[in-house]
């Protein structure tokens, strides 16, 4: 699928793009947080934590830098989602590689059979919080009363309710 910006491309999980995921994600939890045991789990075997439980990966992949960025949506159970794993290498920030992906995963989300999208971060990640308010999520509550035992650093709660990406 080609994005609005002609230099990023989103791309599916492939088995041998894994190890993207892994060190992608690594390079920004290492860098603002410490790595959780869940992060270990979910990083070092995404196909057994996120494929094969019915949830979906995908990348963003620029024309010269290759793969720069990934995000996941993980299956919680009976239609709920979490948007989750979402990083861009520090060196391509600024290409607007996360504003592909979330837009991606939004119009994916409606293909699938997802009731609730819903995502966990922390407030130190003041630019990801304002590309999600600005995509259709709201501080939800009822997100933090369900989910909020998965991650030690999380204590920003959010849920999808519609914005201007999602496509007719």
């Amino acid at each position: 699928m080609q994005t609005n910006n002609l230099d990023i491309q989103i791309i599916p999980f492939h088995p041998e793009l894994a190890e993207y995921f892994y060190n992608i994600n690594a390079e920004w939890v290492n860098d603002m947080f410490v790595m959780e045991e869940i992060d270990e789990m979910i990083l070092s075997q995404p196909q057994k934590h996120i494929i094969d439980q019915g949830g979906q990966i995908w990348f963003a992949s620029h024309q010269d830098l290759g793969v720069i960025g990934t995000c996941a949506v993980k299956n919680a159970g009976n239609g709920w989602y979490e948007l989750t794993k979402m990083g861009v290498l520090e060196k391509s920030r600024g290409l607007k590689a996360g504003q592909a992906l979330i837009k991606h995963v939004i119009n994916e989300c409606n293909r699938m059979d997802c009731d609730t999208l819903f995502l966990l971060t922390n407030k130190k990640c003041e630019a990801a919080i304002h590309l999600y308010e600005k995509n259709g999520f709201v501080h939800d509550q009822g997100i933090k009363d369900k989910f909020s035992q998965l991650y030690e650093r999380s204590d920003v709660f959010m849920k999808y309710v519609g914005g201007p990406l999602i496509d007719p």
